[in-house]
């Protein structure tokens, strides 16, 4: 009775499990960088930023502000002896408006929504890079899945090899070294296991953050997700649409080059308007007013020089940024290039290890046990036996790491 309420609750815990893990959603890798993308905090800064840049530029065309006064014209000082009413002065209100040149505000206008496409393209350089540390952290959570898997092959290997030793041991069949060799490399592998799951539990939580996510959320991955392939390895005007560094130097570019024209406006005339009504304190002298045109003259040496060194300088920044460009599309070339070799090069040796030196090992493990198994070989071998396949088995795992690694790197140059 006993026995089967044992399996009862066995049983119980079983189904609990695989209810708690049917409840825990998957996140594919697609859904991960989408969440990223609409929630990361960072990524949130620059769309705020661009908006901000967005909304100064619908006031850039704006005028300057209304000046307004109000005193005395020609009034007498106190204690002035006034010969005739004429004499007594006036009472004068002025209003007077600055009109910045149409062009000046024009240019001013395309060169603030230059900057906002400056944050944009910031945005999206940022991405890319949160967009790497996710398929790292999301890949090597995979190989420790993986991994997982394989420990818990070997400790049921080591349980069933240690339950064999331990029946054969009474018929002199088995050695108590290789009982206590076998429990030793039972706990080795329990460790891993701990470490593993601990690794697991960590990815997790960096995926949680790069979502903008509570730590404690959980979720499940898809260990079916491929290795990136390496494609025809792109010219340098492919990767200069692709690359968002590259355009945001383009648009630092293009902003400067606007720049330089709202500098090259500086040499057209601002304009000014004023008038004044000037009321006589005399009620037999009649109401006068004036009224100003006035325009600015740039074009003086003495107020030139400014915006003509402002636009050599912008000038020579523009030349640097465009040499800047160009090695970095330079490097960024030979960088794929290189990327694209070491990925072809690294899938070829874990495509060794799944076709070649893990069948291989596993085949000489199988052979070993079963001659374990008929009493024609002894326990060690068995373990020796299991252990290269153990060390192939977590070394092509390794390889694979690293074949997942280089892939985001390669992704990482191409934009991807």
């Amino acid at each position: 009775m006993s026995s089967i309420r044992r399996y009862i609750g066995i049983g119980g815990l079983l189904l609990l499990g695989t209810a708690a893990r049917a409840q825990t959603p998957v996140l594919p890798l697609d859904s991960v960088l989408h969440r990223i993308s609409r929630n990361n905090p960072m990524l949130q800064e620059f769309d705020y930023r661009a908006q901000a840049q967005n909304a100064m530029a619908e006031g850039a065309r704006s005028q300057m502000a209304p000046m307004v006064g109000a005193g005395v014209f020609m009034y007498p000082y106190p204690g002035q002896e006034i010969m005739e009413d004429r004499d007594k002065g006036m009472l004068m209100a002025a209003v007077e408006q600055d009109i910045t040149n149409p062009a000046k505000l024009k240019a001013r206008e395309k060169y603030q929504l230059s900057r906002a496409a400056i944050e944009e393209a910031g945005r999206d350089v940022t991405f890319n890079q949160l967009r790497a540390q996710a398929k790292t952290a999301y890949y090597q959570w995979v190989v420790l899945e993986k991994k997982k898997a394989v420990l818990l092959e070997s400790q049921r290997i080591m349980q069933f090899m240690l339950k064999l030793s331990k029946v054969r041991y009474p018929y002199n069949q088995s050695s108590l070294g290789s009982i206590y060799k076998a429990e030793g490399r039972l706990g080795e592998v329990e460790n891993m296991l701990v470490m593993t799951n601990s690794e697991v539990e960590m990815k997790n939580i960096q995926l949680n953050m790069l979502m903008n996510l509570p730590p404690e959320s959980r979720f499940r991955i898809d260990t079916t997700v491929m290795a990136p392939q390496a494609a025809i390895l792109p010219d340098t005007a492919s990767l200069r649409a692709a690359r968002s560094d590259i355009r945001q130097i383009d648009r630092t570019i293009t902003s400067m080059q606007l720049n330089l024209q709202l500098e090259n406006t500086q040499r057209k005339p601002d304009f000014g308007l004023r008038f004044e009504n000037m009321i006589p304190r005399d009620k037999m002298m009649p109401q006068v007013f004036t009224i100003m045109g006035m325009v600015s003259i740039p074009i003086a040496p003495w107020s030139s020089k400014m915006y003509k060194s402002n636009q050599k300088a912008i000038g020579l920044e523009i030349q640097g940024m465009q040499k800047g460009r160009e090695n970095l599309l330079n490097e960024a070339r030979n960088m794929v290039a290189s990327m694209a070799l070491e990925l072809q090069t690294k899938r070829t040796q874990v495509q060794n290890y799944e076709k070649k030196i893990v069948p291989a090992l596993r085949r000489n493990y199988e052979t070993t046990l079963l001659s374990y198994e008929q009493n024609t070989s002894q326990l060690p071998l068995v373990i020796d036996a299991w252990e290269a396949l153990n060390m192939a088995q977590l070394e092509y795992l390794n390889n694979l790491e690293q074949l997942y690694l280089i892939g985001v790197k390669y992704e990482k140059e191409l934009e991807k």
